[in-house]
């Protein structure tokens, strides 16, 4: 297949993926990735998001369906494709054997690349690895290991990268670096997929973002779009006197506790539950009326029926 510069980077064509028994992870999954986004794919745990990278990344075949990256057919073309591909998993696998610079000298080995140590050297600086290189993947904590998920990933210097819970486990500092690196590449045309369950980080660092539920893409669209769709604003407080009155369950987004979110419509709907709160006597603290975050906007229609 001829590659054109208007091919998407990725593209994902009625995908479906049923288990032998019987059960459905995908169904009827199309839509594309442009080259150089910044696309987030999100959804609860079983929506779909593992068993859909697995079956780009050629870990799991489809049932039905059919997956190109950069314009090649990945069950035509399995090798070309995945040369596009750099996929940093949610598990961490490793070589207990290898030090780290030889785990990406094997890597790098898998696509025939020799004598690359320049840009092992670059890739292990942004990680912030130079002072672990010589050591045995064993001895480095999980945060550590990660790192190496990440940098193994990107040893061939593929166009699309695939980030599954790149910063799960890892600190602050090592977060920053690491998007700091990344920034770099997607600035110089690389594409970026995230999947996380950090949403704050989505909507800081997605362009455009897909929803998936129950193995269906339930919402896709820029992230812009996507808090717009949300009507009105949210209420946040505590609840520190009483419980929350039956009236306001219908609105209600979220609960950790004692501390409660709730949707509004408008003024008039805020004042009207801000009077339902003290004519039951429940006391709050902490109050404040926002707009919508990405999260709010994932709950509400992570559980919605529709």
């Amino acid at each position: 297949m001829t590659i054109t510069s208007a091919e998407p980077a990725l593209s994902f064509e009625a995908v479906e993926k049923i288990y032998a028994n019987a059960t459905v992870a995908l169904r009827n999954v199309s839509f594309a990735v442009e080259r150089g986004d910044f696309f987030g794919l999100l959804g609860p745990n079983g929506a779909g998001k593992s068993t859909l990278i697995a079956c780009l990344a050629g870990l799991a075949k489809p049932t039905s369906g059919r997956i190109f990256v950069h314009g090649i057919d990945c069950a035509h073309e399995r090798r070309r494709a995945s040369a596009c591909l750099g996929v940093v998993p949610q598990e961490i696998v490793f070589d207990p054997f290898l030090t780290v610079r030889e785990t990406l000298r094997f890597q790098s080995g898998y696509w025939g690349i020799r004598r690359n140590d320049d840009w092992i050297d670059e890739i292990l600086a942004n990680l912030d690895l130079t002072d672990k290189a010589d050591t045995n993947m064993r001895a480095l904590s999980g945060g550590m290991k990660r790192r190496v998920l990440v940098a193994q990933a990107l040893v061939h210097r593929p166009p699309v990268v695939v980030l599954d819970e790149p910063t799960a486990g890892v600190d602050v500092a090592l977060r920053e670096n690491l998007w700091r690196f990344i920034g770099r590449l997607h600035q110089s045309g690389t594409t970026v997929v995230l999947t996380t369950h950090d949403l704050a980080e989505a909507q800081r660092l997605c362009r455009r973002i897909a929803i998936l539920k129950k193995g269906e893409i339930v919402a896709i669209d820029q992230t812009e779009a996507l808090l717009q769709r949300f009507e009105g604003s949210v209420l946040r407080c505590r609840l520190v006197q009483g419980d929350l009155p039956p009236e306001l369950a219908a609105d209600l987004i979220r609960r950790h506790g004692a501390d409660v979110v709730m949707r509004v419509r408008n003024a008039a709907d805020a004042a009207h539950k801000l009077d339902v709160l003290r004519r039951c006597g429940i006391a709050v603290e902490n109050l404040t009326l926002s707009q919508p975050s990405l999260e709010d906007v994932f709950l509400t229609i992570a559980q919605s029926e529709e």
